[in-house]
């Protein structure tokens, strides 16, 4: 069967791996890149597959509603798959009204345009609008438990906030005019193309050039870590044959505490670079922590194992192995995203 499916967010981090593997796993279907090229949307990501025929980019800024209300009108998509979100906490700290704007009036713009175009016809049948969330909108953990699909919102960053809003705002259009939608929640994400203010990348390059590798407080900060490219493969799986009005909760199965973590970077950086061991470790520094900082994050991923049938196909250690790999190989991608024109949004004091 044919579709149209707009990804937002397409030129981004995760937002490239899903319209890769949408482009070339389904090439009956024609799949919009929606992006807005802001600081983290990088059309490098894609260049792999910007000649398949099945493949369209559209510039275009979620907050802009009528320029929307064209694109939808022009395709008229089957489904949308949403991941154009600001993302970073420690931005968010510093300026919460631009994930305001982009998080929360940007998501209500899209599900509006959904509304509209899909309402006409007075029938849903067939659509689809997937919103991407993050765990951070469950708050922290104790030492013990995992989040579910049924865990309280309790968000304590001006970003988790933002999302969770934005959650809330997807299900009521459900609940309230019968939009078919499907929403996920993710634990951390890492692998290829994660553009270099969050923890893995910036350590890596932080690594290859001998710079200070920031750690917050103690480092004994847990999370759970999900390869970008599993997660790609569980959207997948979940705008397909997800319920409608559900949330499938997306995680790694591989919690690590922050520290342990830098650690095992280090090692890997300084065997594959042939450097002598240790090297690396030794750029380890503690820095004043983020306020509101969670202690841990930890997804329970059964239901969508259960439901879907999906599980992450790589360890945390093969997967990281994987990514320091690329890295290595595409050293050219990371000095243009750290120099020249993306200079001015990258800082060595980001650390997710």
């Amino acid at each position: 069967m044919s579709k149209t499916i707009i990804i937002t967010g397409g030129a981004g981090f995760i937002g490239s791996h899903l319209v890769r593997l949408f482009v070339n796993k389904y090439p009956q279907y024609t799949i919009i890149n929606l992006d807005a090229l802001t600081y983290a949307g990088n059309l490098e990501n894609t260049r792999d597959i910007e000649e398949k025929s099945n493949y369209i980019f559209e510039k275009a800024n979620i907050l802009d509603a009528p320029q929307l209300e064209k694109i939808f009108s022009k395709y008229n998509p089957d489904g949308v798959i949403h991941l154009a979100a600001e993302s970073h906490v420690d931005r968010s700290i510093l300026s919460p009204l631009d994930f305001v704007y982009t998080n929360v009036i940007g998501t209500v713009n899209l599900l509006n345009a959904c509304k509209t175009l899909w309402g006409q016809s007075g029938n849903y049948e067939g659509k689809r609008f997937y919103h991407v969330s993050t765990d951070e909108v469950y708050g922290a953990l104790g030492d013990t438990g995992f989040f579910t699909e049924s865990t309280k919102y309790d968000p304590h960053s001006p970003y988790s906030a933002s999302k969770a809003s934005s959650d809330h705002f997807v299900r009521a259009y459900h609940d309230t005019y019968g939009l078919p939608i499907v929403i996920s929640n993710c634990s951390n994400n890492y692998g290829p193309n994660h553009f270099p203010e969050k923890l893995i990348p910036l350590f890596i390059n932080n690594c290859l050039n001998k710079k200070p590798l920031p750690v917050y407080g103690d480092g004994l900060y847990t999370r759970d870590w999900l390869f970008v490219k599993d997660h790609a493969t569980a959207i997948d799986a979940a705008f397909h044959h997800g319920k409608n009005g559900d949330t499938y909760n997306i995680g790694g199965f591989n919690e690590w505490r922050n520290i342990d973590l830098v650690k095992l970077l280090c090692k890997l950086v300084d065997e594959k670079s042939g450097r002598p061991a240790g090297e690396s470790e030794q750029l380890i520094t503690y820095v004043k922590d983020r306020p509101g900082h969670d202690r841990r994050y930890a997804i329970d991923a059964s239901k969508i194992n259960k439901e879907l049938g999906w599980k992450p196909s790589v360890t945390f250690e093969e997967g990281l192995s994987q990514t320091i790999d690329w890295y290595l190989a595409n050293t050219e991608w990371l000095n243009h995203i750290v120099s020249g024109e993306y200079q001015a949004y990258y800082s060595l004091q980001y650390n997710r």
